[in-house]
């Protein structure tokens, strides 16, 4: 792979850059696997690969700046691994990953935040946000492409929490909500060059046209979301590009045209991560370099927004209301959730929707300024005092642990995960969770005659 000219003399002054060491690892065609563990869905990562991996063990290490991340020594068929598709853990870049340590190092994960993730899709940024938050925050994870959302909103899911509402807005639509969030990650649209080797085709894709384009962009995605950032709150800025249009320079203009303050890391010597200094406002930056450490070209910075007023966060006027369930309709839910009491219920075209009590202001808040794709966790939909479960009940972690399920070997998992036809030797009838190595895939009903597959079709696995 032959990196562009412009971009390597673009990058000839940039601390950190060494241009015979970057160009020979984009030469090498080396290709890094990691993944990111569901800490709520915990597996055995000893064997975890191995049947996808013809029986032959995977070695793991771990990423030196992720609690759960994980190389993989060489990568295996996620997409025949059930796992994966309960939400076991994500295939994340690792670089990426480093948005953990900036995000414990630059805000208070004790506290009740309000978490924004703005640009979202497919999801690996907002399931590692979920992962660290604490039990009673409340992330907002947003994808403004309509297509993108879907993909998010299925990743969101898989994850299996209910402190989540996934959007699909324009970031200047946030502007309804000023002062509102804690903390706002931004891994802004890019030109792309950070994963030149995860993706050549990104090599005939770039150009300085483009890398200016970008620069522009970026620039109004933060200016229409900084209002909705809370004085004292922190921004949290990435790109996967090298180039300095994208990233010190965007830096220079967030703090001398908004006043931010540069927030700085602590890093490990061995992390070999550069940290870099704009040049006008001498802001801290963070440089990935893959001839460097074990991970692609990555970016990442932190600001804080000066607290002019002295007050924490203002509070905005509610307008949103949901239709709620009777006393009647939470009877027949109940069963089905684990403290069912912490949540309230609302229904939304006939599907009961179950949302965690604290977040029902901000749920109200949210729903009068936003389009909602998906809030809370989907429990089903009741017909004549019956719950028909949702799959998203299934691979939540608010499910009911006393839920009967079943356990299934890998051939008849994936039997299911295709949609097909399965046959398991049990007593059971009724609604019956499936699990493969213990991780929730699932709904299938067991009825006199016959086993009904209810795992939902625009998520079945095509291949062979």
């Amino acid at each position: 792979m032959k990196v562009p000219s412009a971009l390597i003399d673009s990058l000839i002054e940039t601390k950190g850059f060494d241009k015979e060491a970057f160009e020979k690892v984009h030469q090498s065609g080396e290709q890094i696997t990691s993944v990111r563990f569901n800490a709520q869905k915990p597996v055995d990562q000893s064997t975890i690969f191995s049947v996808e991996n013809n029986n032959e063990a995977i070695a793991f290490s771990s990423v030196p700046w992720n609690a759960n991340g994980y190389y993989l020594s060489s990568r295996p068929s996620f997409t025949t691994d059930p796992l994966f598709h309960g939400g076991a853990y994500y295939v994340q870049e690792a670089s990426s990953m480093f948005l953990e340590e900036a995000i414990r190092q630059s805000i208070d994960l004790s506290q009740s935040l309000r978490v924004l993730d703005l640009c979202a899709a497919p999801g690996g940024k907002s399931t590692l946000l979920q992962s660290v938050i604490s039990d009673k925050s409340i992330l907002v994870s947003n994808e403004v492409i309509k297509l993108r959302v879907t993909v998010l909103s299925e990743n969101i899911i898989k994850w299996g929490a209910a402190n989540v509402v996934v959007t699909n807005n324009d970031p200047k639509d946030f502007q309804r909500l000023q002062g509102y969030f804690d903390l706002i990650v931004v891994d802004a649209p890019c030109s792309g060059s950070g994963l030149f080797r995860k993706d050549p085709r990104a090599v005939n894709e770039w150009s300085e046209q483009s890398v200016e384009m970008c620069c522009h962009r970026q620039q109004r995605i933060l200016a229409d979301i900084l209002p909705t950032l809370k004085d004292g709150g922190t921004l949290i800025y990435s790109t996967c590009s090298y180039s300095p249009m994208e990233d010190e320079d965007i830096s220079d203009w967030l703090i001398n045209d908004f006043g931010l303050e540069s927030i700085s890391f602590q890093l490990k010597n061995e992390w070999n991560i550069i940290e870099t200094t704009a040049s006008i406002s001498r802001a801290k930056g963070y440089r990935f370099y893959p001839d460097k450490l074990k991970g692609e070209g990555f970016f990442i910075a932190a600001f804080r927004k000066e607290n002019l007023s002295g007050l924490e966060k203002r509070d905005l006027n509610v307008k949103g209301k949901s239709e709620r369930l009777t006393s009647k309709e939470i009877e027949v839910i109940k069963p089905w959730i684990d403290k069912w009491d912490n949540f309230f219920f609302i229904k939304q075209k006939e599907e009961v929707i179950a949302v965690p009590l604290y977040l029902e202001k901000d749920l109200a808040i949210l729903q009068s300024a936003l389009y909602i794709k998906k809030a809370g966790v989907k429990l089903g939909v009741i017909i004549r005092s019956e719950l028909i479960p949702d799959h998203e009940l299934a691979l939540s972690n608010i499910i009911n642990p006393l839920i009967a399920g079943i356990e299934v070997d890998k051939s008849t998992a994936l039997e299911y995960l295709r949609k097909q036809d399965i046959n398991i030797e049990t007593n059971y009838k009724g609604w019956i969770l499936l699990t493969y190595q213990q991780i929730k895939l699932g709904w299938i009903k067991l009825l006199s005659n016959r086993i009904n597959n209810y795992y939902p079709k625009e998520w079945r696995i095509v291949n062979k």
